[in-house]
């Protein structure tokens, strides 16, 4: 293409730009009141020109956004974009921080070049497929930015969604509420075998009571977080199978092997206690106490 005047006009006028540019941005719909002050949005727009210079000096053909002369002009866009994200905009609002540059361009590049149509036509067409393309470039920014939110916000509900609880010295409880899909169980057993290393237990109750349905993939994935557990040497326990999930396992031919299973979290408990030598008595606080050798072999069983 012919060499363009743009980077010249944009230079001799930046700082006229600047100011309509701002305003503009503050009049139109591309600013929402209270999101950002006129001084930030002008820092923004100066150091935007400034970059926006330097790639189509250096740049032959300044329409094409991609060449490694923008990269300094995408990466201000990308953190632009981010920025206004979080601050609330949307993002039409993010778009028009480019489009909103057209007119200022628009009303120099008439000034200069109003005695050549000819010319006044070229770099206004040159200046719209420019600023065209920053401004979709923007957009997408702005959606990979969101994007990004949203999957650091699921991983975040993740975690907090499979909390293991700590019930007694060296018994772990991992509560599932919910659907138990892949990327879940990953979650689900880094949680879990961080947590047995910090405490050092050697029992863990994996509570279904909160799963809606298991099939035969719900029942791998708990298999796999069980033998995760036995590989860092941990025994398991399974409670909440309900009547419906035991018949859908027996239906689906799921075998359990020798994974202990309860009915209830209270009944897992009880077991947990068991294995570590300790039981629950009907004392006034329910208190779990140790086994003694004599209860152990059956004679004065007291509690329950």
């Amino acid at each position: 293409m012919s060499e363009t005047r743009l980077p010249a006009i944009l230079s001799r006028y930046r700082n006229e730009i600047i100011q309509e540019w701002t305003k503009e941005q503050l009049s139109g719909s591309g600013q929402r009141a209270g999101l950002m002050n006129e001084a930030e949005l002008r820092e923004q727009c100066g150091e935007f020109l400034d970059q926006l210079i330097r790639a189509t000096s250096v740049q032959q053909n300044v329409t094409d956004t991609s060449a490694r002369e923008y990269t300094p002009v995408r990466d201000l866009l990308s953190r632009i974009s981010r920025s206004r994200g979080e601050q609330g905009f949307t993002p039409s609002d993010t778009a028009m921080f480019i489009f909103s540059l057209k007119r200022p361009l628009f009303n120099r590049i008439r000034s200069e070049l109003s005695k050549d149509p000819e010319a006044l036509f070229g770099e206004i067409w040159t200046a719209s497929q420019l600023l065209d393309r920053l401004g979709v470039f923007t957009m997408q920014a702005y959606q990979e930015g969101r994007e990004a939110v949203i999957n650091r916000q699921q991983v975040e509900m993740l975690e907090l969604s499979t909390p293991v609880v700590k019930l007694w010295d060296g018994v772990l409880a991992l509560p599932l509420i919910g659907t138990l899909d892949s990327q879940r169980t990953q979650t689900v057993m880094e949680n879990l075998l961080q947590r047995v290393v910090e405490t050092n237990s050697e029992v863990v109750i994996i509570d279904i009571t909160g799963v809606p349905t298991v099939d035969t993939l719900v029942a791998q994935h708990l298999l796999k977080t069980v033998s995760a557990a036995r590989f860092m040497g941990v025994e398991c326990i399974i409670s909440g199978i309900r009547p419906q999930i035991a018949q859908t396992i027996v239906h689906l031919g799921v075998t359990m092997g020798d994974v202990i299973t309860k009915a209830t979290l209270a009944d897992a408990f009880k077991v947990a206690l068991g294995k570590r030598g300790m039981r629950v008595t009907n004392g006034v606080h329910n208190a779990a106490a140790p086994v003694t050798q004599s209860q152990a072999a059956g004679n004065s069983p007291t509690g329950s």
